[in-house]
């Protein structure tokens, strides 16, 4: 069984991701698709305190969770442990998670979506907004049905123009506004 976090401490994870995904990511229309699974919440948030090996544990349990579990649309699985921090480190767990996916049988049928507070873009600056898109309070693998993606891209009349749409609006609102917020969310635990 993976290792987790203190209930408070792992309460406060949760929170804080799911206050990132209403005040940043539904807010701002990052992923218009948010919107659909989380009211009502068919968002499944999981908290990993544990090294890599314990990541991909969990990330075989969230699987067979959705696979029984229709009721859950997908799952924010936040990675806790200090190494993971590191954003290189969490694109080596990320690389290890993607090659799971493939061998266990799942590809094509879940993808995995990458978020991390110290996200860049391949060649992008560290200091560009367009990072703001994928940058979250904590890092996350997010496991996605693939069936639900093409669903709800139906739905998106523009559906091709997301990527775009969040830079730019990211460049709007630029990086003090981000950072400002996902400090706040951040902030915003109870006393331990």
């Amino acid at each position: 069984m993976a290792e987790t976090t203190s209930p408070l401490c792992e309460q406060h994870v949760i929170d804080a991701t799911l206050t990132w995904v209403d005040d940043i990511v539904i807010t701002h229309n990052f992923c218009p698709f948010a919107r659909y699974v989380r009211t009502p919440n068919q968002i499944r948030c999981k908290v990993i305190a544990g090294d890599a090996g314990d990541v991909i544990q969990s990330l075989y349990d969230e699987l067979r969770h959705l696979e029984e579990n229709e009721s859950t649309a997908t799952t924010l699985i936040a990675l806790t442990h200090p190494s993971i921090a590191d954003f290189n480190e969490y694109l080596d767990v990320l690389a290890i998670s993607d090659n799971m996916l493939h061998d266990w049988g799942y590809s094509g049928t879940y993808q995995l979506a990458s978020f991390h507070p110290d996200y860049l873009f391949d060649g992008s600056d560290l200091d560009d907004a367009e990072n703001y898109t994928n940058r979250s309070p904590y890092p996350l693998l997010h496991l996605i049905r693939e069936a639900d993606i093409t669903r709800y891209m139906k739905k998106e009349a523009d559906a091709e123009k997301i990527f775009s749409h969040n830079i730019e609006k990211a460049r709007a609102l630029g990086c003090p506004y981000f950072e400002n917020m996902l400090e706040a969310i951040k902030k915003d635990k109870p006393a331990q």
